[in-house]
Formats: structure tokens, sequence, C-alpha cells
């Protein structure tokens, strides 16, 4: 069995510890790399701060049952290791993969990486945990760009399977394909995306978290019965079906002609479906029903597949405690 891969997480705010709980529980030596300049005392308060902050957190994870905690939650913390800015130089000459977690702000950034690329080895890979800067924007900073790509994990990332990968125009294959298997490796199911703002998640999450706001404004319905409706409704359905999944299971032909309706009905564009549903209905891939939509079903044993389905939304009310036995 190969080494697990030595871990640098530049920054020690949440998505610095979050990414560090991640890899100690895999069993990876982890480096939380505080990258700005403090006192001595005041670099104590924080490394007790996260110290503190990560047992509990990992303490938490094994009340809820996610683990069996007792002596292994002190082993799993102990994987990590707090360190200074004046003490990054040997972290990050060892580290395989350096994750790098600084505020939102463009200069900060590119600043940081500039600092850190230059004390990494040439095949370190490192990727920035950015939600709102395109890799292209960070990528000139950064020596040997190749090893370079943006890798958005989801709060709590000690629990969000999901994180999406942004290669830039410079990124190589290798290094794309290294961290996909290293991140697959630890439970994460990493997705790819182009250098484009909001990557996946934030921008379909945008749009719903705007329009329920919306709907409270509007007076269309109360906040409890909109949460009660997404919880049991819209979440509910897509906690099984991805939406795509979702369109070819109803079919492209019906969120055309919904679409069509709901656009003139409120008199708003944003409803309108995008040109890729009217071309997938002119070139007959609707869905289920043709065996071709969004995803190919050519394939698969449609009934089976189907059975799979309403079988995990039983499950699902079953974990909310809404299955009921039949009248007989």
């Amino acid at each position: 069995m190969s080494m697990p891969e030595n871990i640098v997480a530049v920054g020690a705010g949440r998505m610095g510890r979050g990414i560090a709980i991640v890899f100690a529980y895999a069993g990876h030596p982890v480096t939380l790399l505080d990258y700005k300049e403090r006192p001595a005392a005041e670099f104590a308060a924080l490394e007790r701060d996260a110290r503190q902050e990560i047992v509990e957190t990992l303490t938490l994870l094994a009340e809820i049952g996610l683990f069996d905690g007792g002596a292994s939650i002190e082993q799993i913390a102990n994987r990590v290791r707090v360190v200074a800015k004046q003490d990054a130089a040997a972290p990050l000459a060892a580290a395989d993969i350096v994750f790098e977690g600084f505020p939102e702000v463009l200069d900060l950034k590119r600043e940081a990486l500039r600092e850190v690329s230059k004390q990494c080895g040439p095949s370190t890979i490192i990727a920035s945990t950015t939600s709102t800067i395109l890799v292209e924007d960070l990528a000139p900073a950064v020596e040997h760009p190749m090893r370079f790509l943006n890798a958005h994990w989801l709060n709590p990332a000690f629990i969000v399977p999901l994180v999406e990968l942004s290669p830039g125009k410079e990124t190589s294959a290798e290094t794309l394909q290294r961290l996909k298997d290293v991140l697959e490796r630890i439970g994460k199911v990493p997705v790819v995306c182009a250098s484009s703002p909001g990557y996946i998640v934030p921008r379909i999450q945008g749009i719903a978290m705007n329009e329920a706001a919306r709907l409270v404004e509007q007076g269309v319905a109360s906040a409890e019965d909109i949460e009660k409706a997404v919880k049991y409704g819209f979440g509910f359905r897509f906690s099984v079906l991805g939406l795509l999944e979702f369109i070819d299971w109803g079919g492209g032909d019906i969120l055309y002609h919904t679409s069509k309706y709901l656009s003139g009905a409120l008199n708003d564009r944003r409803y309108a479906a995008p040109p890729i549903i009217e071309q997938n209905m002119a070139a007959g891939r609707i869905g289920l029903k043709t065996q071709q939509g969004f995803l190919n079903y050519e394939a698969m044993d449609v009934a089976a597949y189907r059975k799979e389905r309403l079988a995990a939304f039983v499950d699902r009310l079953r974990h909310l405690g809404l299955t009921r036995t039949p009248v007989v």
C-alpha cells in the first residue's frame, strides 16, 4: 500500500480546518498552515483554537454516528499539525497537495500563491478553494501553473461529498487526474467544470435561493410552507434524481411546455427554456421515452432503473417517517 499523501492547508480558517479534518480522518498527515504574520502569543491562541475545533468537530461526528469515537478522536486529531508562517518552508517542500484557503480577495490570493508555489516542489499539486475567483485569474501567480487548478469544497467540507474541480488552460491532465484520484480515495465525489463564474452548484443554488426569497417577497406562500415544499417536494426528488436526470424522467417536452407557460404567465424570461431543450426535442432526445435525453438510456434496463430509483424514494420516505401501511 502506498503512503498517504502529505496535505497542506494554507489558511487556518473554517475551510482550512474543514479540509484538515477530512484528510486526517482518511489517514493523511496534514499541516494546517497559518499564513499570517502573528506574534507568538497570538499564534499560540490560534493553534489552541484550531486544535479544539478539530477535536470538537470529530467528537460531534462520532456522537451523530459517523464513526465510533473514543481514543480514535485524539488519534485522528493528532494527524493535524498547526504551523506558523515562519515555519512554512519544510511542510511546503514536503507537500504532495496544497489547498489554498485565503479570503476571497484576488490580490491576497495571488500573493499567497506566489509565495507558496516558490516553496513547493514542481510536482506538488496546488489548488485554490476559491468559490468566486476564476482559475485563469490566479494561475499567473503560480510557478509551474500546469500543477494548479481550483478545487471548490462545499461547507461543511467534512460532510458534503462534492468537490468541484476547475482546471485552467495550463493545468495538465495528470494534475487533474491525480487530484480526482486522491479525492475519490477519501470518499469525496469530484466533478469537473470549466473556468466559469459560479461553477455548477453555486449557479444552480443561487437561482433557487433567490427564487425562494422572491416567493416570500411576493406573498406567494409563507416562509414555513416554502420550506416544506422544498424539503418534501423539490429536495426530496433531487436527493434521488439529478436535475438533468429528472428532465429525462418526465420528458424534455414537458419542461419546454411548462417553461413556455411560466415565462408567459409571469411575464419573465427567466423561466424560458434554454435553446438546448428545443434542440433535444427536434432531435428526438426527449428522455426515457426515447431512450436518449441529456443522458443515454439505450443500454439500460429501464424497468430495473425505474424500480431502483423508486426504491430509493421509499428509503427517503422511511428516513422522513412518512411511510404508511395500506388501508385494507
